[in-house]
């Protein structure tokens, strides 16, 4: 039979099958052995198991794109979710979220939730994102703001909400589709949210799509890249290499660099640009470091 991988725990995996029966599944040794460990989102072909006796995953069929921190597959779309208040919004970490997906050939938006607490930095986010091509949807998982718009975007996708915690992840799910998520008390004297999610789980929504809640933002880990093709992954620099005096050009410090001139021109925001540098910083130290 054919079927997705909802979850793994403990060396057991539970499959759904075209008919929506789970069923409860270990992997049959050949897969280790060949290097193959399952992963949520996996489509598989399985024996389902017989009385008391347990099925065997027989073979992981072709991924479209994986994660390795999560352990994921298949995914159709990354949300990255920020707060426009309370926790403070980390935007270089949502940076790496979106570096993470587009590493990984997922596509990925920008959701800006607790918009209703603050209008006016909520759009200041927005605008920072304007002309990069990057989807952003300002909401309100507790006020219902913008939260139709939103589950018509993510229909029949299987998606996954990736944040810092106490955004409003497990908020946002519950809302959208009336789930139960566990959700976790947000310390307000840190103002950093205790991560209640203890593995990856697809849970199947209405219109075919499934979701998936990713267990805390330091799980979704920032791939090695070479610095030369960094620049690629912010995709407002798109068009503008031809214009760059250098070759390759990291646009960072380089003189006649058409992306630092769009910057000062403000075509590019300033703010994003100067989060680029960061985690271009941040690579160069991992590149010369990778054989260490």
């Amino acid at each position: 039979m054919e079927g997705v991988i909802l979850r793994g725990i403990g060396g057991f995996y539970y499959v759904l099958d075209d008919t929506g029966t789970v069923h409860t599944v270990r992997a049959q040794g050949k897969l280790r052995r060949k290097g193959t460990r399952p992963k949520t989102g996996d489509r598989c072909l399985f024996a389902p198991g017989t009385g008391d006796e347990d099925g065997w995953i027989l073979e992981i069929l072709p991924r479209k794109n994986e994660m390795a921190r999560p352990p994921v597959a298949n995914i159709d779309l990354i949300a990255v979710v920020l707060a426009a208040k309370t926790p403070n919004p980390d935007l270089l970490l949502a940076d790496r979220m979106m570096l993470s997906a587009a590493a990984a050939g997922i596509p990925a938006m920008l959701i800006i939730n607790k918009s209703d607490l603050d209008d006016e930095r909520s759009l200041a986010i927005a605008e920072q994102y304007a002309g990069t091509g990057i989807a952003v949807m300002r909401v309100s998982a507790s006020a219902g703001i913008g939260i139709e718009a939103l589950k018509e975007t993510l229909k029949g996708k299987v998606h996954a909400f990736a944040g810092q915690s106490g955004v409003g992840k497990s908020t946002l799910i519950n809302t959208l589709y009336g789930l139960r998520m566990a959700t976790g008390e947000l310390s307000e004297k840190i103002e950093r949210g205790k991560n209640t999610t203890r593995h990856c789980e697809l849970v199947p929504v209405e219109d075919g799509g499934m979701v998936l809640d990713t267990p805390g933002f330091s799980l979704l880990e920032t791939p090695l890249i070479d610095p030369a093709d960094l620049p690629s992954y912010w995709p407002e620099f798109s068009g503008l290499n031809a214009g760059c005096f250098f070759s390759p050009c990291f646009h960072a410090t380089e003189p006649k660099c058409a992306v630092l001139g769009a910057v000062a021109e403000g075509k590019i925001n300033r703010e994003r640009h100067e989060r680029y540098t960061e985690v271009l910083r941040e690579m160069r130290e991992r590149w010369r470091e990778r054989y260490d």
